[in-house]
């Protein structure tokens, strides 16, 4: 494919690669749905008053869309064949991390600990010359960024929107900086998630799963060393270390599943138990609110970092520019090498 349109440039091979992620998601969705429910990988969604039954695991149809939309940017640009692979290696490993975690469910350190596994081959795309500390932490960073983003979850449309708001933002700031090979992978991932969104945004008729939420994760943090865009994803991610903080602070490592539930009042509002975990979710829900409005709040939360995100990038050439940031810039240089 690559020799058949070899005069397109990176930023329209990004787009052809999220219609096609977009097109493959939204037709395979239905049957998708069709299938987990006659398999009976259903569960109940507890924020509704009458309890509907809603098929798991439709991360399926996330990560299906994704990986064609790579191969479609493999295919069209073989320069970052090699790039490219590496991520659909590492987001297939993270998938059946998922699918394993929904069928079986993992403890919290067995899932830290093959989300680390998982993110081994991701070292072999990192920058040329950096030390062996560098090369540690990007497997530690891929194995927290997932499970960030599958932390905060739980609410029709919560995971799916977040998501593509955080890729929307790193999308556009990897453009504003001239990055335009990682948008492929973010622009793969984009599609995927706003054709999955149709069927997840309230009322839900499918749920991602932790097959769906953990890949969302690994992608931005691939995105984040491979286009060297670590700051931007970290304030992307921000609404997500925020939830994650207030949970370790309030229960430390747990299981969530010990904890009670978010309940539903007879209005049909959600309400917070009076004891539990604190999370960004449970301090939106301060006074009873329906489920729809708590998830635009919390999607209102991720599109303020989003910005700054963009901001941060539209504003960074003149940072690296600025003499004191820049011996700044060289002391992180030493750090990479160091090792």
């Amino acid at each position: 494919m690559s020799n058949i349109l070899p005069q397109l440039p990176l930023y329209v091979i990004a787009i052809i690669c999220g219609i096609i992620s977009f097109l493959v998601t939204r037709m395979s969705m239905p049957r998708i749905i069709r299938k987990l429910e006659s398999a009976d990988i259903v569960g109940r969604d507890i924020h509704k008053s009458w309890k509907p039954v809603v098929a798991e695991m439709g991360g399926f149809g996330i990560l299906f869309g994704f990986i064609i939309g790579i191969f479609v940017g493999i295919g069209m640009h073989d320069i970052l064949t090699f790039e490219l692979i590496v991520v659909l290696c590492v987001i297939l490993l993270v998938g059946i991390i998922g699918i394993v975690d929904d069928l079986l469910v993992l403890s919290s350190k067995e899932k830290f600990f093959l989300l680390f596994l998982a993110g081994i081959p991701l070292i072999w795309a990192a920058p040329p010359n950096v030390g062996i500390l560098y090369l540690i932490i990007i497997p530690f960073a891929l194995s927290i960024g997932a499970n960030l983003t599958n932390m905060l979850a739980g609410l029709n449309g919560i995971e799916s929107g977040l998501g593509i708001i955080s890729l929307a933002s790193l999308t556009i700031s990897c453009i504003i900086l001239g990055k335009y090979d990682v948008t492929i992978i973010s622009m793969s991932m984009l599609g995927s998630l706003v054709a999955f969104f149709y069927f997840n945004k309230h009322p839900a008729r499918v749920f991602p799963g932790d097959t769906g939420t953990l890949i969302i994760g690994a992608v931005i943090i691939s995105i984040a060393f491979i286009g060297r865009v670590k700051l931007i994803a970290f304030i992307v991610l921000l609404p997500h270390i925020i939830d994650a903080c207030l949970k370790f602070y309030s229960a430390g490592v747990m299981e969530r599943q010990r904890f009670k539930p978010t309940q539903v009042n007879d209005e049909g509002k959600l309400v917070r138990p009076d004891a539990g975990f604190k999370s960004l979710i449970r301090l939106v829900l301060r006074t009873p609110i329906a489920e729809k409005d708590a998830v635009k709040i919390i999607w209102s939360i991720g599109i303020l970092f989003g910005v700054l995100g963009i901001i941060v990038a539209c504003i960074m050439p003149g940072i690296i520019e600025n003499q004191t940031l820049a011996n700044f810039m060289q002391v992180k240089e030493v750090f990479y090498s160091l090792g």
